[in-house]
């Protein structure tokens, strides 16, 4: 088990709950990478870092493993989760029956505000890839996909996919670190909203089964390749 190499005491928490601002600070070293698979999450640590007692980081570490970034074990402590290939790609393909369930049902329900603010959160998305900002990329991916999905009024099918996307950001992040694939997401992501505006259903769906494939297609490729190297 690796140890998690926390650094020194220059983390600052928002004036949110405690252990929201320690789950948020937390999830977002792991998804940039910082805190790597299998690496050991120690709580007098992380509690010394960020000048708090035991007690937030633990309650922010349960969060973090209720969304699956994080494994606790009794007497071992917590480590980030390292998620197998073949779980990887059955969460894409969770991925493909779900949001294309979603986005058919949401589409005859689009209004013309909806996809005024699914171009504006896509204005911000590009320039978050233009711009290298890899922090931003997941949710800004995340609350476009959203946006689309709102008016099909599937609260529980969004409140899955949203812990999907989370899983998998991580390997989104590295995936289009290491191929540039900025230009290509971008055009697809323009499509699929043209698409919508023109309640275009089937094409819209279709588009997006595509979307997804291929970007979990070409993440598998990289990934199993970054593993057998590491």
């Amino acid at each position: 088990m690796k140890a998690s190499g926390l650094g020194t005491k220059n983390h600052r928490l928002q004036r949110q709950s405690v252990p929201e601002s320690l789950r948020d600070s937390l999830q977002e070293r792991i998804l940039s990478g910082e805190f790597r698979e299998g690496d050991a999450l120690i709580q007098d640590a992380i509690a010394e870092e960020y000048d708090t007692s035991r007690m937030p980081v633990r309650e922010a570490l349960r969060q973090l493993e209720a969304s699956g970034l994080v494994s606790m074990r009794t007497h071992k402590g917590a480590t980030v989760t390292s998620i197998p290939t073949e779980q990887i790609e059955e969460l894409f393909d969770l991925r493909v029956v779900l949001e294309c369930n979603v986005l058919e049902n949401a589409i005859e329900r689009l209004t013309d505000k909806d996809v005024s603010e699914a171009r504006v959160i896509l204005d911000d998305l590009e320039r978050s890839y233009q711009q290298r900002d890899a922090a931003n990329w997941g949710r800004l991916n995340w609350s476009f996909h959203r946006r689309l999905y709102l008016p099909a009024g599937r609260v529980q099918t969004l409140s899955i996919l949203q812990n999907v996307h989370l899983q998998t950001e991580r390997y989104v992040r590295l995936h289009l670190l290491m191929t540039a694939g900025f230009a290509e997401a971008d055009s697809e992501h323009r499509e699929l909203l043209r698409l919508c505006a023109l309640r275009e259903t089937e094409k819209a769906v279709s588009l997006l089964r595509d979307h997804i494939r291929r970007a979990a297609r070409e993440l598998l490729v990289g990934l199993r390749h970054h593993r057998s190297i590491s």
